[in-house]
Parts: C-alpha cells; sequence; structure tokens
C-alpha cells in the first residue's frame, strides 16, 4: 500500500526540488521553441534540462509516495550524486548555451538563460542541504571522495562532446588520450553505479585501497594526456584560425586541453585525500 508523504514537499529539500522542476522545464520549453541545432552543445543542454527536470520529478514522486523506501539502492547515495551531477550539468548548461547560441537580440534564449542558472543555484544549494555533514554516518558519494568522482565523470563528458572525431583520429598520441579520458570515465562510472547499488563489497580487495589506487594511476595517465593533447592537437594551429566561425574546431580542442588539466586537478586533490583517509587516519 501506497502511503503519501506530504511532509517531503514541505521541507526546505523539497521546495528546492519543485523549483528545479519548474525552472528546468521552462528553460528546456524556451530553448524548444527557438529550433533546433545541429550541435552536440546544443543537445548537451537540451539533454541536461530534460534530464534533470524529469529525475527530479521521479525523486519528489517516490519521497511523496515513500516508494523509494522499497527500492534496493542507497537512497541517499544516489539523491546527492544526482544534485552534485545536475548542479555541474546545469552549470555547463548555463555557460555553453549563451556563449554559442545567443546574441543581444535573443530573448528567449536570454530568458532560458537566465532561469537556467536560477535551477543551478537551486541545484548547488540542494547539494548543501544534503550533503554529509562531518561526524555524520553517510554514504560514499555524499563525502568529499564521491562528490569528487561524480565532478570527474561530469569532465569527462564534457570532454566528450568537445571531441571532434577527425582531429584525434590522425594521430595515435591523441588516439591515447581518448583512451585514458574514456578508461578514467567508465571507471569513476562503475565505482558510482556499485556505490548507489550497494555492491561495493562484491571488490575482491579493500575498497579504500582499490580506490587509492585507481586515482594513482588516473592521475599518472592525466599527466600524459596534459602533455600530448596540445602538443598533437595545436602542432599546425597555435591560434585560433581567423576565418573560424562561432563553432570552430580549433575553440573544442582548446575546451578538451583546458577540461585534462582540471581534471587532472581533481584527480590530484581525490588522490591526496583518498591517501590521507586511507594512511593517516587512525580509527577511534
Amino acid at each position: 500500500m501506497v502511503t503519501l508523504d506530504t511532509r517531503t514537499l514541505t521541507v526546505p529539500v523539497g521546495i528546492v526540488r519543485m523549483l528545479e522542476v519548474v525552472l528546468t522545464c521552462i528553460s528546456f520549453s524556451l530553448v524548444a521553441s527557438v529550433g533546433h541545432f545541429g550541435s552536440s552543445y546544443w543537445a548537451w543542454c537540451m539533454f541536461t534540462w530534460v534530464f534533470c527536470c524529469l529525475v527530479t520529478l521521479l525523486i519528489l514522486i517516490m519521497e511523496f509516495t515513500t516508494l523509494h523506501a522499497r527500492v534496493p539502492i542507497s537512497w541517499d547515495d544516489f539523491t546527492t550524486a544526482f544534485a552534485m551531477l545536475s548542479t555541474l550539468m546545469v552549470l555547463a548548461a548555463s555557460i555553453i548555451y549563451p556563449t554559442f547560441f545567443t546574441c543581444v537580440s535573443c530573448g528567449k534564449q536570454i530568458a532560458a538563460t537566465v532561469i537556467s542558472c536560477l535551477a543551478f543555484l537551486l541545484y548547488a544549494t540542494e547539494v548543501g542541504l544534503i550533503r554529509a555533514k562531518p561526524g555524520e554516518i553517510s554514504g560514499f558519494l555524499s563525502t568529499v571522495p564521491g562528490l569528487l568522482k561524480v565532478l570527474e565523470a561530469f569532465v569527462a563528458c564534457i570532454i566528450f562532446i568537445s571531441l571532434d572525431h577527425g582531429s584525434y583520429s590522425r594521430f595515435p598520441g591523441l588516439q591515447w588520450c581518448v583512451a585514458v579520458y574514456s578508461l578514467c570515465f567508465i571507471f569513476a562510472l562503475i565505482i558510482i553505479l556499485f556505490t548507489i547499488c550497494r555492491l561495493l563489497s562484491l571488490f575482491p580487495f579493500p575498497f579504500d585501497k582499490v580506490l587509492t589506487g585507481y586515482n594513482v594511476l588516473a592521475v599518472l595517465m592525466y599527466m600524459t594526456c596534459v602533455v600530448i593533447w596540445p602538443v598533437y592537437s595545436f602542432q599546425n594551429n597555435h591560434s585560433r584560425p581567423s576565418g573560424c566561425g562561432r563553432n570552430c574546431y580549433w575553440d573544442n580542442q582548446v575546451v578538451v586541453a583546458f577540461m585534462t588539466c582540471f581534471n587532472l586537478v581533481v584527480y590530484i586533490v581525490d588522490t591526496v585525500y583518498s591517501f590521507r583517509l586511507v594512511f593517516f587516519v587512525t580509527p577511534a
């Protein structure tokens, strides 16, 4: 029997989620009314608003009907990971969309951008409301290392939508970089999914040590990409081509290079944090 819990809609987190649904739906509707663009960035923005709207609505329904208690997953980990991911996705959409598809006289596009920025603030607020506080017992994804894993996977997604097959397929070095992005993304995704589905016990070795070893390997691989990607991508194009338009391939190469450096920093922070937890924090 389904029990309705109206309290879930009146607490601060519930109110924030309802506003998120409304704002992401408005952003999607405004952009859809303008028309379609054949661009991976446009598709990313549209997917972001639709995905965040529908999943947030699903979370509201599941908690309102108390059906979330019957789902065989870690609900707290799922909602925390989703809130963090949505924050990053909506932030990216709020930056990407006006950069490529908005002009001074584009009223609907400007309105969609402003509303998307408000949605980002709401998702960031949700992360602050539900993230684990020091001393609280919570799931892995509610902690700093867990949130860093979500950030690493998200940055890899930005790299993927910026890749141009014609550019990296010509050089083995760039193919190595794409392989690194893919492998690290897959492993981060496995960790997130195993945590949500409560399958971490299936790891044949202690999870914290597996995580630390993976982080060290990811740092080393990303360090090679930080060097290799710019060397091959910009060897004949040290500056932006003069005749390149708004959706210039050179800009995509710069985005990949910058995001590679950014993800390297994230992995370094994650590695330092993992070392601290494994080797320097003594049990009480």
